[in-house]
């Protein structure tokens, strides 16, 4: 692809800062390294992706320290100030909602409990407690942003968002260890941080509730309500599954007239809305549409005989969530290239040189709760076994803040409070089991899936290391052989113990949804070991789902059940995720798109797969609700032009239907009325007359409720909420991302219509959708051949936050036509890139 002799000037501008900043000291000898040199080659190819090489891990540490603070130091920052508890500090309470407030509580209880402190003893195998290896990367990496940051100074960075800004400080390894373990509990007691909060005794509740608002309101919303205008808070420290977990207990009306365990399903989303037919509405299988896509090809499904594997994770695409490309090199230990979180200091995703993965965001719950029995006349003391036992209180301070919270824990773990559902009460409480608090394994997890050479080899790490926090994992290797596990970690409920320990009322939640209401009085109701499991408390790996498969895997947030069609995986527990149920749209398009293209039906050249044509296939932005239902809804409108909105409202359809009709039923930049589906889908149309076919669960429900009225309500509605926008407008002139002072046209649509690209965006009436949230972000097709891996891959968002950094927007503009950058991993493929620029970065390791 062409780039810009004014990027490469950029490039080079910053460089030269590079090396005239850094005073490199070079060790002379093993000896000297031994006694704590920190030396680094950094190589910025297009785009600015860096390509370091390092002598050992805790160089490598500094390398990407270094880099990923040029291009994204507020992030880290800002992710610091999170973990150290100082949001309220910095950024103050954050209005009414008090969620800053609630985030440094959290928080600051984590450190009064010395939490990351007590994870980091112990035997350094990876397991009990993380290796060497990891412990010298991590600090190499704090010391790789300290280096950056001292010698740039706070008040010369270029990033507006946080230069000169006194909360941008040198960070310890504590400080990069504390910010990783939080992101392990984003889908456990992360997500539920306002309930942990929020938790207190029946009789100090009202007061406790005044002193801080309480709601069951997502962290999403703690960062974008919680700093003042020109902060970065506003791009959130929030994770799709932290978020998407927490949603899951907000409340709905009258839950508390209602049977428990149905209004916990309704609040968790798994009842479906009452109906008096068989109309059922469509669903995504990420709750909130939050997730990602993958493909693992085997040798029968491509051209050459080895392996591919897609990646296509859905992330946010502003805040410490973002993706950020890395070729990462130990010669002779460790060579990946790939992308991980801002502020990891390893590759999450990518590959070597004959092995691929990527992760989706499992359906497996996070966490377990526990109903406690308690002491008549005592409700911070619970019966276990028959005795009573107290609860541990420990009351948190703010730093610099009057604020204090008394927060309660169990032997199982924190009291939640989720009202009008998981009440605390005079006689009941409820506690949560959260096995990821005390999972530091993830980045040696990591490490060893790169230095990985084989599937073979890969399953053997999950299963001796069950690391992933909450997502799947999906490879291929050189051979031509394609992996699928869910191998994350997950709470020890067997269909048995929730048979024996989940008390009646309960037993539809956890039929229905998959969430555990353990009866916490009794010890044989605990969680247990597994005798194949690395860590008391979760299910071993002869539990959890595996498949291999010469053709092919693919999963796009449903369970594991249909990995592959032709091999459907049952048996497992409940927890883990559903079966023989309905799958998502954007799940049922990512097999058909398989299938069609093995079969040579999908338009492309051939059958099988090509790096090529597995591109295409990503980025051909088919709208799979659309092809099942549009004729049907076009012949509906113009049946019946005019239907009342939800407010009653008479409203003319045949603009509308004009739209509909002459949409392509993609979401490609000149797809025109693709908006209006979108908006139709969201306000409720999407609803099918027929039901779920166990024999045929990829192609049904597939026929549009023409007789039920919520569908033209629906159509109603979205033509009413467009006003001021022509419906058949292209949706490349909608839907963008802002550069600057640029608006860059964007691709792709939101889950719920079955888009597999995924693009999600709020309407900002009579303009459109001048903001992506989050969606495709990381976008990876490598193939594993003889030669070493080639392919394609690309950074949505670009590699930096910075305004003024020139990787701002490069990339964005690249995938807004359907570009790509090429993979870079082979010495030669690296030194072949026209914009190759290289510096050399180091310390002396005790200055920092």
């Amino acid at each position: 692809m062409p780039h810009s002799h004014s990027w490469r000037r950029g490039l080079a501008a910053i460089t030269t800062l590079a090396l005239l900043a850094v005073p490199l000291i070079v060790p002379t000898s093993p000896a000297a390294a031994r006694q704590g040199g920190y030396e680094a080659l950094i190589r910025r190819a297009s785009y600015g992706v860096p390509h370091i090489t390092a002598r050992d891990f805790g160089s490598l540490g500094f390398g990407v320290g270094y880099a990923q603070a040029e291009d994204n130091i507020c992030l880290i920052a800002e992710n610091v100030v999170t973990v150290r508890a100082q949001r309220t500090q910095w950024f103050g309470p954050a209005g009414e909602d008090g969620s800053n407030i609630t985030s440094d509580l959290f928080h600051q209880k984590a450190l009064d409990d010395r939490t990351v402190e007590r994870l980091l003893t112990g035997r350094r195998d990876g397991i009990h407690s993380p290796s060497q290896e990891v412990r010298d990367q991590v600090r190499g990496f704090a010391a790789g942003y300290n280096a950056y940051l001292r010698r740039t100074g706070p008040a010369r960075l270029t990033d507006r968002a946080c230069a000169g800004k006194p909360w941008v400080r040198p960070i310890t390894d504590l400080d990069v260890w504390r910010v990783h373990w939080t992101t392990m509990v984003r889908a456990g007691s992360g997500a539920l941080a306002d309930g942990i909060i929020a938790a207190a005794p029946p009789a100090r509740r009202a007061a406790h509730a005044r002193a801080v608002p309480t709601s069951p309101a997502t962290n999403t919303a703690h960062a974008s309500r919680a700093a003042p205008m020109g902060s970065p808070t506003a791009r959130a420290a929030v994770s799709p599954a932290m978020s998407t977990a927490h949603a899951q207990f907000a409340p709905t009306r009258d839950t508390a007239t209602r049977p428990a365990s149905q209004a916990a399903m309704e609040i968790t989303g798994q009842l479906p809305a009452p109906k008096a037919t068989a109309v059922v509405k469509a669903r995504d299988g990420a709750p909130a549409g939050l997730g990602s896509n993958a493909y693992g090809l085997g040798r029968d499904a491509t051209v050459s005989g080895s392996g591919m594997v897609l990646a296509n994770p859905h992330f946010p695409w502003d805040g410490p969530e973002r993706f950020y490309r890395m070729h990462l090199k130990v010669p002779g230990r460790y060579d990946v290239e790939g992308a991980a979180l801002i502020g990891d200091p390893l590759i999450e995703i990518g590959h070597n040189g004959r092995l691929a993965w990527s992760h989706t965001v499992s359906t497996a719950r996070r966490f377990v709760w526990h109903r406690l029995t308690l002491v008549p006349g005592d409700p911070t003391s619970y019966l276990y076994d028959g005795k009573p036992r107290r609860m541990n209180s420990h009351t948190v301070t703010l730093q610099g803040e009057s604020t204090t919270r008394t927060l309660y824990d169990t032997d199982f773990g924190p009291v939640v409070l989720v009202p009008g559902v998981f009440d605390w009460t005079a006689d009941t409480a409820y506690a949560i089991s959260d096995p990821n608090a005390a999972n530091l394994r993830a980045l040696d997890g990591w490490l060893a899936m790169g230095r990985a050479r084989s599937l073979p080899q890969l399953r053997k790490e999950l299963d001796r290391r069950q690391f992933l926090p909450w997502v799947n994992v999906i490879a291929a290797d050189r051979s031509g052989a394609a992996l699928y596990a869910d191998h994350s970690v997950v709470p020890r409920v067997t269909d048995r113990l929730a048979a024996a320990c989940i008390p009646a009322v309960w037993r539809d939640l956890y039929a229905t949804s998959g969430q555990a209401v353990l009866d916490g009085s009794l010890s044989r109701c605990a969680l247990g070991r597994d005798p194949d499991a690395a860590v008391p408390g979760i299910l071993g790996p002869g539990h959890l789902p595996t498949l291999v498969r010469r053709d092919y895997v693919t999963n796009s947030n449903d369970s594991y059940w249909l990995a592959n069609p032709a091999h459907p995986l049952t048996g497992f527990p409940r927890v883990i995720g559903d079966e023989r149920t309905e799958r998502s749209l954007r799940t049922r398009l990512g097999v058909d798109q398989v299938q069609r293209r093995l079969a040579g039906s999908d338009g492309l050249p051939g059958t099988r797969f090509t790096v090529d044509r597995l591109w295409a296939v990503t980025l051909g932005n088919r709208t799979y609700a659309g092809e099942l239902v549009r004729d049907d809804l076009v012949r509906l409108c113009t049946a019946h032009p005019v239907a009342a909105a939800s407010d009653g409202t008479r409203t003319d359809l045949t603009a509308a239907c004009r739209a509909l009709r002459g949409w392509d039923l993609r979401v490609d930049l000149d797809s025109r009325g693709a908006h209006l589906f979108s908006e139709f889908t969201l306000a409720g149309g999407l609803r099918f007359a027929d039901r779920l076919d166990p024999a045929a669960p990829l192609t049904t429900p597939r026929r549009l409720a023409v007789d039920d009225p919520r569908v033209r309500t629906a159509l109603a509605d979205a033509v009413r909420r467009l006003a001021g926008i022509p419906l058949d407008a292209r949706l490349g002139d909608l839907q963008t991302e802002p550069r600057g002072g640029r608006r860059i046209p964007i691709h792709g649509g939101r889950p719920e219509p079955g888009a597999f690209n995924m693009a999600v965006d709020m309407l900002v009436p009579g303009v459109g959708y001048p903001k992506v949230r989050h969606g495709t972000s990381y976008l990876m097709a490598v193939e594993l051949g003889p030669d070493g891996p080639s392919g394609r891959q690309l950074l949505t968002y670009s590699q930096s936050a910075n305004p003024n950094s020139p990787w701002y927007a490069d990339q964005t503009t690249l995938y807004s036509r359907k570009g790509w950058d090429t993979i870079k991993f082979t010495e030669r493929q690296v030194r072949a890139d026209p914009n190759l620029v290289s510096y050399r970065v180091g310390s002396i390791r005790a200055q920092d």
